[in-house]
């Protein structure tokens, strides 16, 4: 069956053709390991383990590529914030990432490279670039002239002067101009360092993507994916130093973008105050919860998250594992009416209807086979029943009696606005596994 995708290098949903069906080749950027995920990083997790699954079904051999940045100046920053090395702030949140990918059951990448590990080959990219013309030195710092690439914003489908405006773009008086983007810069002499030809310093965060790409997956390839905030300047500048370095008239042929997760529709983020970190969800809700959650819209769609599609994921996986069976070997083979919804550009919700249709038959004894499959098909009913109510142990901590007076409580304080504090109620109900919902004028509640 074909896959088809949302390509944003064209702006159109397009049927999937691989440069060689006996390996496909897809790289996602993968996080700088400065903070602990949150939710809005988990989403592309999903999403492209999702579609790394798909293209394993579909094609003999798939080749996927998710990097770990390692260097950056959000990291220096962090590490001089908390006061601890960049080593062991490093190694520690990057420790942390690999825990929620297995906590949201994510499978591993083929390759998960480290930016600091392939500090030659940058270094290596930037001499082809200065030997080609496309890029200057000046005062210790490498930039890529952006003016030279005339592809520059295809991607974005903008125009260079409307994508510089408005944008976070650094100003430096090392640059020829405006819009050029770093390649190399010194290191003061706390900071990490390597030897160069412009002296010690450290790469910009664009070529480190650039470099790995091309070692694991050669000039050219299939799908390179991310999210969407990361298609100017992050992906733009990978595409223009790419081509430039390489020689070629591709970088990726498919470029996947997810949109954002949301919260009261405002984009989550740190400047909002609305981050929610993975690692607060694993003492009160199973991974597979988050996961269905994040599935729930498709992925070209922001996801407003919310307590109510938290209690609607816990709820249907509760139904779900009611027909789930430790013991029963998964032979079932899933046809391709079933699976249709994720070969048309990955459409989760369809997915999940399916899904749905399947439990219905599944319950009054009929293809519990196949919907076990279909379900784990998507990285869903992964653990056995003892794991999955294990998560419940905690109800008997808390009486019926008291949830009735925090949420009391917590009523009062929405009334007076002190959303602060309705908040807290509502989490300590949660560590103690209560999940709420409010519905017209009143405050539903059960255990997880």
């Amino acid at each position: 069956m074909d896959i088809y995708l949302t390509n944003n290098l064209t702006n159109k949903k397009e049927k999937f053709v691989p440069k060689d069906k006996k390996n496909i080749k897809m790289y996602v950027c993968g996080p700088t390991v400065y903070d602990d995920p949150h939710i809005g990083n988990a989403r592309p997790l999903v999403i492209f383990d999702i579609l790394f699954r798909l293209l394993k079904n579909e094609f003999n051999a798939v080749t996927y590529v998710r990097n770990i940045t390692d260097i950056d100046d959000k990291i220096i920053e962090s590490s001089k914030e908390q006061n601890i090395s960049i080593k062991d702030l490093t190694e520690n949140i990057t420790k942390n990432f690999l825990d929620d990918c297995s906590y949201l059951n994510c499978e591993s990448p083929t390759y998960q490279p480290k930016a600091t590990e392939h500090i030659d080959l940058m270094i290596k990219m930037i001499n082809e670039l200065l030997k080609k013309g496309f890029a200057y030195e000046n005062n210790k710092h490498v930039y890529f002239e952006v003016k030279k690439f005339s592809d520059y914003g295809k991607l974005s489908n903008k125009k260079l002067e409307d994508l510089i405006a408005g944008s976070r773009v650094e100003v430096s008086e090392n640059k020829k101009n405006y819009e050029d983007f770093v390649l190399w810069k010194p290191s003061n002499e706390d900071e990490p360092s390597w030897d160069s030809p412009w002296g010690r310093g450290r790469p910009g965060w664009h070529l480190e993507c650039s470099a790995m790409s091309k070692k694991f997956l050669g000039d050219e390839f299939d799908i390179h994916g991310g999210g969407i905030d990361l298609i100017f300047p992050h992906h733009e500048n990978e595409i223009a130093q790419s081509r430039c370095a390489n020689g070629t008239k591709n970088f990726a042929n498919y470029w996947v973008h997810n949109a954002f997760i949301t919260m009261s529709n405002e984009k989550m983020a740190k400047s909002q105050g609305n981050i929610l970190k993975i690692k607060d969800f694993k003492k009160k809700i199973n991974g597979q919860v988050l996961r269905l959650a994040l599935m729930s819209a498709h992925y070209k769609q922001s996801l407003d998250w919310n307590d109510k599609l938290l209690l609607e994921c816990q709820n249907t996986l509760e139904k779900w594992y009611l027909v789930y069976s430790d013991n029963l070997k998964i032979t079932a083979k899933i046809s391709d009416k079933i699976l249709k919804p994720l070969y048309q550009d990955l459409n989760t919700p369809g997915y999940i209807a399916n899904l749905h249709n399947l439990y219905e038959k599944a319950k009054k004894g009929k293809d519990k086979e196949l919907f076990i499959s279909a379900c784990k098909f998507v990285g869903l009913l992964n653990e056995n029943t003892e794991v999955w109510h294990k998560f419940k142990k905690d109800k008997a901590s808390i009486t019926e009696h008291e949830i009735k007076i925090k949420i009391e409580l917590r009523n009062k304080a929405r009334k007076n606005k002190d959303y602060n504090e309705a908040d807290r109620i509502r989490d300590e109900l949660l560590d103690k596994g209560v999940l709420i919902e409010d519905k017209d004028d009143t405050t539903l509640w059960k255990f997880k």
